[in-house]
């Protein structure tokens, strides 16, 4: 069965011009991909889209015929599609097996911290084959302010341990953060969540005193679970593009399957034509399991040097480069076309 992901987040945060971005760099590729809506209430879709919700229920129909507001009539949706999931498993196997798919889900929190019927519809998913994992996406401008920065790794925290997925956090729109003014700490501080307590004083001079246990409390809950971290992400960025589809292939594991025509060490069965998710890969296994990703946006401080503190030189020599490779394919273009006149044959 295919490998996939689940896109989540706060309204705003970016997810479906993520998926939109990373199926135009999975077209360029050439990796098989799919995009699957799972917002009612999503009348302006980006992408291409392989499985639409809105084709079996819709966000407006529903809070017509029931009375509901757009929360209930969202999780009424929701609890609509699980009790027809096999609505969506017949049109998920229509896609293929090599397919690797996005789930786009609806932009209320609840939906992936406390309710549970996208818990139960990735569960069976997962049954059926599917190996997938969830992308939490937080806007970046979150981590100017320390009682929102806090916010956001309780609500990264409640989702990873409601969902149960391999999960990576992101914050998204890490090439706007320039525009909040300057950080309190260097951003490793924030996507690594180092030592929380430095935020104390922040937050204590943002809230009334009596809310200071609470503030140290919070702080705890996040630290002893250590489990919160964050990668980055700018989605007109080729290296931040890459390096998150590298972090998301090891999560589900799609980085330890061979493709179908890659050669196999003597002795292996011979399983190409698998699925995915059962072709073995033993060399793939222990040559990438475990090792730190290396590419061009692995390094946080390279993040901040090229989308916080330098942001402006950065993006004048991108243009100047651009400009550059778009004389050199004007000229080529000019030359070919120039050979291909001097070619032409005289008519007799």
């Amino acid at each position: 069965m295919p490998f996939g992901e689940v896109v989540c987040g706060a309204p705003g945060s970016g997810k479906s011009t993520y998926c939109y971005g990373k199926y135009q760099l999975f077209t360029a590729l050439n990796r098989p991909v799919a995009v699957v809506n799972l917002d009612p209430a999503n009348d302006n879709i980006p992408y291409p889209c392989a499985v639409d919700i809105s084709s079996l229920i819709t966000l407006e129909n529903v809070m017509e015929t029931h009375g509901l507001g757009p929360n209930g009539g969202m999780l009424y949706c929701m609890e609509y599609l699980e009790a027809n999931l096999d609505w969506l498993e017949e049109r998920l196997k229509e896609l293929g097996s090599d397919i690797y798919v996005l789930f786009d889900l609806p932009g209320q929190v609840e939906l992936s911290t406390n309710h549970d019927s996208i818990k139960h519809i990735m569960d069976k998913l997962t049954k059926s084959g599917y190996r997938l994992a969830a992308v939490h996406l937080c806007d970046a401008h979150y981590i100017t302010d320390a009682s929102k920065y806090i916010s956001v790794l309780l609500l990264s925290l409640r989702a990873m341990l409601h969902l149960e997925l391999p999960h990576i956090n992101v914050l998204s729109k890490v090439d706007l953060l320039s525009q909040y003014g300057e950080l309190e700490f260097n951003l490793d501080f924030y996507t690594e969540v180092q030592d929380l307590s430095y935020l104390e004083n922040s937050l204590n001079a943002s809230l009334p005193p009596k809310y200071a246990a609470l503030n140290m409390a919070m702080i705890s809950l996040v630290e002893d679970y250590s489990l919160v971290g964050f990668e980055t992400l700018a989605v007109e960025d080729k290296n931040s593009m890459m390096h998150l589809m590298h972090a998301i292939d090891r999560a589900n594991g799609y980085v330890f399957v061979p493709p179908p025509d890659a050669p196999a060490p003597p002795g292996t069965i011979d399983e190409s034509d698998a699925p995915p998710s059962h072709r073995p890969n033993m060399m793939g296994l222990f040559s990438t399991a475990a090792g730190p990703l290396r590419d061009p946006g692995s390094d946080v401080r390279d993040i901040q040097e090229r989308w916080v503190d330098y942001k402006d030189i950065y993006d004048a020599h991108e243009k100047k480069e651009w400009r550059k490779e778009g004389e050199m394919l004007r000229d080529a273009a000019a030359r070919n076309n120039a050979s291909k006149i001097r070619e032409r044959k005289p008519k007799q």
